[in-house]
């Protein structure tokens, strides 16, 4: 078992939990090992199969220098290559969620919030952005023990940065 109860996990497209349990149970007739995980910012409990953990991008809530590293990337310049078409933008965005990775959600974010400055996003993406949004806070507030109004506020001071530089970039290109 890569986690016991009282473990900080990370759920791509679900959320940041605590294993509450391990528990064996009878699915379809064949019995496996589940995970019982509790989701922290809406109270759900999901059951996850232990053999598919891996394969379901679960993972244990990253290390502070990678915390310092994720909130750089709202910093950065924007992704080239963000397609015009926002439902080949909106695929790839789902996809850089379900990795897990906290620097794929990291760029999502920064990548809607700097597009959402030039153009209005399709209601698909405004979900999205909350969604990974929601994901990088709870994980980063998880790491640091601190409250989400200030890991909120550290998120808005990144991303409004990463736009300044955005607009000087455009301005100094025009």
């Amino acid at each position: 078992m890569r986690f016991a109860p009282g473990d900080k996990v990370v759920y791509p497209l679900h959320g940041v939990g605590c294993v509450e349990r391990l528990e064996k149970r009878e699915v379809l007739g064949n019995e496996q090992m589940y995970y019982i995980i509790r989701i922290a910012s809406d109270d759900m409990t999901v059951m996850i199969p232990v053999e598919r953990s891996d394969e379901l991008g679960l993972r244990g809530i990253v290390g502070k220098k990678d915390v310092d590293l994720a909130l750089d990337i709202l910093v950065k310049k924007c992704n080239a290559g963000m397609d015009d078409d926002w439902k080949a933008r909106f695929n790839m965005n789902k996809d850089k969620i379900r990795t897990g990775s906290i620097f794929e959600v990291s760029e999502v974010v920064r990548n809607l919030f700097q597009r959402s400055k030039d153009k209005e996003l399709s209601s698909s993406e405004k979900k999205l952005y909350e969604s990974a949004y929601q994901l990088l806070v709870d994980e980063i507030s998880l790491r640091l023990e601190s409250e989400r109004s200030v890991v909120e506020d550290m998120i808005a001071e990144k991303l409004e940065e990463g736009q300044k530089r955005a607009a000087r970039r455009k301005k100094k290109t025009t």
